[in-house]
C-alpha cells in the first residue's frame, strides 16, 4: 500500500458571503484509506471535496496533502483526481482516448499512453470495450471509464463526488462492491461523498458524518452505527428509535412510568436525554410477558420488506418504534392491534445526553 495520500485538514472554513458551508473542519485521513463523507444535502460534504481538490479556496485553514499545505495550489499542481456523478465523457472520442485524454498534457509517448490507457481498462474490467463511444456504453461502464480516465494519472488521492448516483438500484449494488475492491486493489486514498447510509456502510473503512458544515462523528462502519454519539448522527444512519426519556445516572432511566437500565452511551448523564436502539436488536414476545427492560405495547402495522419484516409498535408510554424481524422462512404473528411486550436490552440501549 502507497505511504502517499495522507490528507489533514485543519480548521477548515469555507464562507460564501453569509453562509458557512464548512466550519472548522479538522479531520485526518490515512494513505490508502476508504473514507467517507456523508450526509444529507447542503451538510458541506461536497464543498469540503471541493476544498481538496483545489476547486474552492477556502477562508481560512489548512489542506494538508502528505504534510504540505495545498490549501492555496492549483488543482492540476496536486496529486489528486477526481470522479463526478455527472462522468463528464468526452462523446466524440471513443474509450481508449477518453481515458488517455489526460496523458496529453504530460508529453507521454503516444504508444506508452495507448500501454497505459488499456492497463486502467484491464484495472476496471473493461477490456475489449477500447473502441466503442460513450453512447454505446451502460452508466455502469460509462462510470468505469471515468473512473480509468481518474486512474491513469496515477494520483495519490481520488476524489468522488456520489460517483454511483446516478445509477439504479441494483447496479449501484453491484458497483459498490467492485468499487472498494478496486480501492484495495490499486492502494490509493479514495475519498468518496455520498448521502447514501448504505452506500457508506458498505464501502468505507472510516465515515465522517456531517451536519451544517461540522464533522458530527468518525469512526469505523461499525463503530458509527452501534456507537452514535449524537441523536443527529443516530437518526441519520440507518434505521434508529429514538425516544425522550430522563436518567438519573448510572444508567437508570425512566421512559414514562417504567424505568430500564442502559448499558451504552452517556450513562451517567442526569435530567432530560434521548434513548437510542436499532430496530433489529428489540424483541417482541407475548403480552403476556415481564421482566427488567420490558415494556408492554400494540402492534399499528406490519411491512413485509422480502429479507425481513417491518414491525411498527406503540409503546404504553406514548412512544411509536420500530422493530425487525429476519425473514427466517416463518410468517410473522403479530397483527395491527395486537398486544405484545417489548423488551429493549440494556446492552443495545444506547443513553444520549
Amino acid at each position: 500500500m502507497s505511504t502517499n495520500g495522507r490528507i489533514r485538514l485543519v480548521d477548515l472554513v469555507k464562507r460564501f458571503a453569509d453562509v458557512v458551508a464548512v466550519d472548522g473542519v479538522n479531520t485526518e485521513i490515512e494513505p490508502g484509506e476508504f473514507y467517507s463523507l456523508l450526509g444529507p444535502s447542503g451538510c458541506g460534504k461536497t464543498t469540503t471535496l471541493r476544498l481538496i481538490a483545489g476547486f474552492e479556496q477556502p477562508t481560512s485553514g489548512q489542506v494538508l496533502l502528505d504534510g504540505v499545505d495545498m490549501a492555496h495550489t492549483a488543482p492540476h499542481k496536486r496529486n489528486v483526481n477526481t470522479v463526478f456523478q455527472s462522468y463528464a465523457l468526452f462523446p466524440h472520442l471513443n474509450v481508449l482516448d477518453n481515458v488517455a485524454f489526460g496523458l496529453r498534457f504530460q508529453s507521454v509517448p503516444k504508444a506508452d499512453a495507448r500501454r497505459r490507457a488499456l492497463e486502467a481498462l484491464d484495472l476496471v474490467r473493461l477490456n475489449g470495450f477500447e473502441k466503442r463511444k460513450p453512447s454505446q456504453l451502460s452508466g455502469g461502464q460509462q462510470q468505469r471509464v471515468a473512473l480509468a480516465r481518474a486512474l491513469i494519472l496515477s494520483p495519490a488521492v481520488l476524489l468522488l463526488d456520489e460517483p454511483l448516483g446516478a445509477l439504479d438500484a441494483k447496479l449501484r449494488k453491484a458497483l459498490q462492491v467492485e468499487l472498494k475492491a478496486l480501492q484495495e486493489e490499486i492502494g490509493i486514498t479514495f475519498v468518496y461523498v455520498t448521502h447514501d447510509q448504505e452506500e457508506a456502510l458498505t464501502m468505507s473503512d472510516r465515515i465522517a458524518v456531517m451536519s451544517d458544515g461540522r464533522v458530527e462523528q468518525t469512526g469505523s462502519p461499525r463503530e458509527i452505527y452501534e456507537a452514535p454519539k449524537t441523536a443527529y448522527v443516530a437518526d441519520f444512519l440507518g434505521v434508529s428509535n429514538l425516544m425522550d426519556a430522563r436518567c438519573e445516572g448510572t444508567g437508570r432511566v425512566a421512559l414514562g412510568e417504567f424505568e430500564l437500565q442502559a448499558l451504552e452511551g452517556s450513562i451517567d448523564a442526569r435530567g432530560a436525554v434521548k434513548l437510542t436502539i436499532r430496530p433489529e436488536r428489540i424483541q417482541l414476545g407475548p403480552h403476556s410477558h415481564s421482566g427488567p427492560n420490558v415494556i408492554p405495547g400494540m402492534v399499528e402495522r406490519t411491512v413485509y420488506l422480502g429479507n425481513a419484516t417491518q414491525i411498527i409498535v406503540n409503546l404504553a408510554p406514548g412512544q411509536r418504534i420500530q422493530v425487525v424481524v429476519p425473514n427466517e422462512g416463518e410468517a410473522i404473528s403479530y397483527q395491527s392491534g395486537a398486544q405484545v411486550s417489548v423488551c429493549l436490552p440494556q446492552e443495545a440501549l444506547r443513553v444520549l445526553s
